[in-house]
């Protein structure tokens, strides 16, 4: 089976930061993201900009942080799949580790929400990713993969689907896995998504996202079964920002 060559990825999450003011950071990744066809780039928004970060910039991918798995109901505090999407999104993060670690997400929890995005009409991009007590017992890909293979929705599921990779040991440290590391671990992440979802596995793409900058990501960005990057705190300026998606187009275009 022949699978084509899938672009490039480039997501920021901005977390819980900005307000509409800052919303101009939006507009130069906008103008850069247009000059190739071959790399997209997504910013995961806070729920209050969501609607006016996809009025502002048409070219970008916009989407939310989280969505709750329901499609409504009594659910104070919860936004559902619709609601993103009817506020312009397209996208949603799932299983984020800050949402995992913080607020107790299972992965049965996380997989209940990407079955939720695709029935309203959203793509996911779903977050696994090991501590730094598993990786020092040389478990990282244990967890990964199990992590995985029990968040993962069905094959009809795959076209809407990114996996990211986040080791949460490096986010926000500034330290990375080695390359040899991160080729490791998307390779067991793209085997898991093979075995669950068949051959449609393959075309899933599969993220990095643990503090990666400009200084890392052609690196990265190379590895065989890395398909692009979740980026969070350089996400929230365009100076910081825009370096990564560059670095994603100068790839592209080799």
């Amino acid at each position: 089976m022949s699978i084509p060559k899938r672009p490039k990825l480039v997501v920021g999450n901005w977390k819980m930061n900005g307000l509409r003011g800052d919303l101009s950071e939006l507009t130069a990744i906008g103008e850069i993201a247009s000059a190739s066809a071959r790399v997209e780039v997504a910013f995961a928004m806070p729920a209050p900009l969501i609607h006016q970060a996809a009025r502002a910039v048409p070219g970008l991918q916009i989407g939310a942080q989280d969505i709750h798995p329901e499609p409504g109901g009594a659910f104070t505090g919860g936004v559902s799949a619709a609601m993103v999407r009817d506020a312009g999104g397209c996208f949603t993060l799932v299983g984020h580790s800050e949402r995992r670690l913080g607020c107790g997400e299972t992965d049965a929890m996380v997989q209940a929400k990407a079955v939720a995005a695709r029935r309203g009409g959203l793509n996911a991009i779903l977050c696994v990713g090991e501590d730094a007590t598993a990786r020092d017992l040389g478990q990282a890909e244990s967890v990964v993969g199990s992590q995985l293979e029990a968040s993962l929705p069905s094959a009809s599921d795959a076209a809407r689907l990114s996996i990211a990779y986040e080791p949460i040991w490096a986010i926000g440290s500034g330290d990375t896995p080695s390359l040899a590391e991160i080729a490791r671990i998307h390779a067991t992440i793209r085997q898991a998504c093979v075995r669950r979802l068949g051959e449609t596995g393959r075309t899933v793409r599969l993220l990095y996202g643990g503090s990666a900058t400009a200084a890392n990501a052609s690196q990265i960005l190379a590895l065989a079964d890395v398909d692009g990057v979740l980026v969070g705190g350089a996400s929230l300026r365009a100076a910081t920002f825009a370096p990564i998606v560059r670095a994603a187009i100068a790839w592209a275009t080799d």
